[in-house]
């Protein structure tokens, strides 16, 4: 039986994995007393014992925890920024094509995507590889996600009695374009820009939405080619494009939420059209990704686990 270990499980992503972990039987999980959760020592001991790792940290803790661990057969599974773009790490997005889910089935080191950047890049990464958008093509995203995907401390303000009343409005961020995700959207799509990118949070607690407008000058090839390149990857159960996917004429972002499946879809006409992925900020765009690749490591069921 493997033994698991969640290096911050008292943040949103850990404690949805350990929730998740704890109701299986293949599996031991490893932890630690509350008042030793942050001791080097007791922290180091169990990543050395572990078979396989999950880091809930921030990026700085993240890589001081890989450097604490000296077992070779470890595997980690780092769900911070820190990796996403390192080399030999794979990136773990399998759906992307059989050489992502090779990596992360023999792989040790393995990152755990950005929730805004699965959604782009499960988008846009098929399209470069398929030569109908360049790579030097100028692209813009919005994203609108719940307020879960802000952590402890945006879930605790969006529930405080008497909150500020602008919380109840879809609020933009990232203003700056320097959004933590960025680098990965390029990187993962081999993309020569950064795409102008709108995350939006609103009052939710989870889901996500993001669209990738084009114009078809934007694109080399019709409408039907882009369905089809979808079509041909994406056949579920976890990842899926559907022909139709919106409620009567829109599109909610909350529709997967509490699911760890993702809906691709392509909206529009000939001339003007939207890429889109609809998923859960904390399923496939967080803690249901972290156990997906687990589960490939382990060579079961990757949907084990999983609610789709």
């Amino acid at each position: 039986m493997k033994k698991v270990f969640i290096d911050g499980s008292a943040g949103t992503t850990g404690l949805r994995i350990k929730e998740r972990l704890s109701a299986r039987t293949d599996l031991t999980l490893l932890t630690l007393p509350e008042e030793l959760r942050k001791d080097d020592g007791a922290r180091k001991e169990k990543l050395n014992e572990a078979d396989i790792v999950f880091l809930c940290l921030p990026d700085a803790e993240s890589v001081k925890a890989v450097s604490m661990i000296e077992n070779e057969n470890t595997a980690v599974l780092d769900t911070s920024t820190a990796h996403r773009t390192a080399p030999g790490w794979a990136y773990g997005f399998p759906e992307l094509g059989k050489d992502h889910f090779e990596k992360i089935r023999t792989g040790k080191r393995i990152a755990v995507p950005g929730c805004h950047a699965s959604g782009f890049i499960a988008l846009i990464a098929p399209l470069v590889r398929a030569g109908i958008i360049m790579p030097d093509t100028i692209l813009s995203c919005t994203s609108l996600t719940g307020y879960s995907g802000g952590g402890k401390k945006m879930i605790a303000q969006y529930n405080e009695e008497g909150r500020d009343a602008l919380l109840s409005a879809p609020r933009t961020y990232g203003l700056t374009q320097t959004h933590k995700h960025l680098k990965e959207m390029k990187a993962l799509c081999l993309l020569d820009e950064e795409p102008l990118f709108m995350p939006i949070v609103s009052d939710f607690y989870s889901g996500m939405s993001v669209s990738v407008p084009l114009h078809d000058k934007q694109v080399l090839g019709i409408l039907s080619d882009i369905r089809e390149v979808y079509a041909s990857l994406y056949k579920g159960p976890i990842v899926r494009f559907v022909e139709h996917s919106d409620e009567e004429g829109f599109l909610s972002a909350g529709k997967l939420s509490g699911k760890d499946g993702m809906e691709i879809a392509v909206f529009g006409n000939e001339r003007r059209f939207a890429l889109n992925a609809r998923y859960d900020n904390l399923g496939k765009g967080a803690s249901g990704a972290a156990v997906e690749c687990m589960n490939i490591l382990l060579g079961v069921d990757p949907t084990t686990g999983l609610e789709l």
